[in-house]
C-alpha cells in the first residue's frame, strides 16, 4: 500500500505542474485554466441572453415534470437526472473545498464563488443540452451521451470531425482520471479523515485503519454501480434531497446560534472580496481562490455531468439544458455559501492553527463551536456527500471507458474494479497529492470540452433560445401531468 501511495504522489505532482501553468498577479498565483473556465461561463451568459437567470422558472417546471412525456427516449426522469448530476457535484468540495478556499483566500473568496456559480449556470446549460442532442440510443433502450459523443458527432456536423475526435478521446481519458481522482479518491480521503478525527484522531481506535474505512466505502459503492444508471438514479433521487436538506439545516443551526455575528460576517465577505482585507494575496487572492474552488465544486464547463443528463427521457435537448442550469445554483450559490457562512460566522477560519488542519476538519471546527457533539452530525453529511459523489462519478468513468473501448463490457467491468481499488488508495493517501491529482484531471476536462462548446456556440444558442421562445409563445404546452 505504501508503494502505491508513493507512486501516486509522484505522478500527481508531475501532472499538476503541467496542468496548472500559472502567472503571479499581486502576490497571488493565477492558474490560467481557471481563467479559461470563468471566461467561458461569462461568454455563454451573454451569448444566451442571461437565460441562466431568465429561465429558472422554466427549469423548475421541467424538474417538476410539467413538460414531460414518459414515452420519450431515455432512461431516467428530469428529476432523477438532476439528482444524479447534483450528487456528482455536491460533495466534499462543498465542505472541504470551501474551507480550503476561505483558509487561503479569506472570507472574500465566498463572494467570488457565488459569481462563478451564477455564470457557471450558463456553461452547464450549454454542455448538457449538447449531451442530449448528440447522445446515442441503443436497441435495448439504453443511451450513452456526454462530451465524448457531442465532440465526436456534433463537431462533425460543422465540418470539424477530425478535431472533434481528438478532443473526444483526450476528454474521455481525463474523464477516467477525474472519476478516479476528484470523483472518488478526494471523497474517500476527506470522509475517512473526518471519521478518524471524530473518533479520537490517529491515537483513536480507527487511527491506523484508514484503509479499512476505504474498503467499506469500496464495497458499498460497488454494490450500487453494478446496476448502472437506473440503479444509481434510484439511490441518488433519495439521497440527494435528504442530504441537501440535512446539511443546510445543520448549517442554519450554526448560523442561528451566532445571529449577532451575521452582519459582521457579511461585512467580512464583501470587504475581503473588494479590498482583500484578511485574505492571502489580497483581493486577487480572494477572487482566484473563490473561482478555483467554485469550478472544482460545480464542475461547470468541465462537461462531466452532461453524461448523467444525457440519459434523461426527453425529445427536446434544450429541456435538459435548463434543468442542468440549476446544478451550479444548488451546489455553489446555496450549499457552498452556507458552508462559507458557517465557517466565517464562527471565526473558525481565523484560528491561529488553521494552517495545520485539513479542509473538512476546519468545517468540523465551525460546527463544534456550537455544540461539542455537532461534528458527528457533520460526519453523517460528509459520508452521504462522499458516497453519492462516488457513485455518480463511477458512472461518468464507465461511460468514458465504454467510449474508449468501443462499448466493451469487459473494459467496463475492469474499470469498476479499478474504481473500487482507488477508493481504498484515496482513503490511505495524504490530502495534498489527492487534491493535486483531482484538480489536474478534472480541470483538463474543461480545456477539451470548452473548445467544443465555442465551436458549437451557434447550435447551442439556436436550441436554447428556440425552445424558450416556443414555450413562451404557447407552442409547447404543459403535459397532462402538470401539477402532479
Amino acid at each position: 500500500m505504501d508503494a502505491l501511495v508513493d507512486a501516486f504522489t509522484g505522478l500527481s505532482d508531475w501532472i499538476t505542474s503541467v496542468v496548472f501553468f500559472s502567472v503571479t498577479i499581486g502576490g497571488a498565483t493565477l492558474p490560467l485554466v481557471v481563467v479559461w473556465l470563468v471566461v467561458a461561463g461569462t461568454f455563454f451568459t451573454f451569448w444566451l441572453g442571461f437565460m441562466n437567470l431568465r429561465g429558472m422558472r422554466l427549469a423548475i417546471d421541467l424538474v417538476r415534470g410539467r413538460y414531460s412525456n414518459p414515452n420519450d427516449a431515455g432512461e431516467v426522469t428530469h428529476f432523477q437526472a438532476l439528482a444524479t448530476a447534483v450528487s456528482g457535484t455536491v460533495g466534499l468540495g462543498n465542505i472541504a473545498g470551501v474551507a480550503v478556499a476561505i483558509s487561503i483566500g479569506g472570507p472574500g473568496a465566498t463572494f467570488w464563488m457565488i459569481i462563478a456559480g451564477l455564470v457557471g449556470m450558463s456553461t452547464k446549460m450549454a454542455e448538457c443540452m449538447l449531451g442530449v442532442k448528440f447522445r446515442r440510443q441503443y436497441a435495448d433502450g439504453t443511451v450513452s451521451g456526454g462530451p465524448m459523443y457531442y465532440l465526436t458527432d456534433g463537431m462533425k456536423t460543422i465540418g470539424l470531425g477530425g478535431l472533434g475526435k481528438v478532443l473526444a478521446v483526450c476528454f474521455a481519458i481525463c474523464m477516467v482520471g477525474g472519476s478516479l481522482g476528484g470523483g472518488n479518491m478526494f471523497q474517500s480521503n476527506q470522509a475517512t479523515a473526518l471519521i478518524i478525527d471524530v473518533t479520537g484522531g490517529e491515537d483513536g481506535p480507527l487511527g491506523g485503519y484508514a484503509w479499512l474505512i476505504g474498503v467499506i466505502f469500496a464495497v458499498l459503492v460497488g454494490a450500487v454501480i453494478l446496476g448502472g444508471i437506473k440503479s444509481i438514479a434510484k439511490v441518488t433521487e433519495k439521497i440527494v434531497p435528504f442530504m441537501g436538506v440535512f446539511y443546510l439545516v445543520s448549517c442554519l443551526i450554526v448560523v442561528l446560534a451566532n445571529i449577532p455575528a451575521i452582519p459582521s460576517a457579511i461585512g467580512e465577505i464583501f470587504d475581503g472580496a473588494f479590498t482583500g482585507a484578511g485574505a492571502t494575496g489580497g483581493i486577487v487572492g480572494a477572487l482566484i481562490t473563490g473561482f478555483q474552488r467554485a469550478a472544482f465544486s460545480n464542475e461547470a464547463g468541465l462537461g462531466s455531468s452532461a453524461t448523467a443528463h444525457s440519459a434523461v427521457k426527453t425529445s427536446e435537448p434544450a429541456t435538459e439544458g435548463f434543468v442542468a442550469s440549476l446544478e451550479p445554483f444548488i451546489d455553489t450559490v446555496v450549499i457552498c455559501t452556507m458552508t462559507a457562512l458557517t465557517i466565517i460566522i464562527t471565526g473558525a477560519w481565523n484560528d491561529p492553527d488553521v494552517g495545520d488542519i485539513s479542509g473538512v476538519q476546519l468545517t468540523s471546527r465551525a460546527f463544534e463551536s456550537v455544540f461539542p457533539w455537532f461534528p458527528y452530525i457533520l460526519v453523517v453529511a460528509v459520508v452521504l456527500f462522499a458516497f453519492s459523489t462516488m457513485i455518480s462519478w463511477s458512472y461518468y468513468g464507465m461511460k468514458a471507458t465504454r467510449y474508449l473501448f468501443r462499448d466493451s463490457p469487459v473494459a467496463e467491468n475492469i474499470y469498476k474494479l479499478v474504481f473500487c481499488v482507488f477508493t481504498v488508495i484515496g482513503a490511505a493517501a495524504a490530502l495534498a497529492p489527492v487534491i493535486n491529482f483531482s484538480d489536474s484531471m478534472i480541470f483538463l476536462l474543461g480545456i477539451f470540452n470548452i473548445i467544443g462548446l465555442y465551436c458549437m456556440a451557434k447550435i447551442i444558442r439556436t436550441e436554447i433560445l428556440g425552445y424558450y421562445r416556443r414555450v413562451k409563445s404557447g407552442e409547447i404546452k404543459q403535459t397532462v401531468s402538470a401539477g402532479h
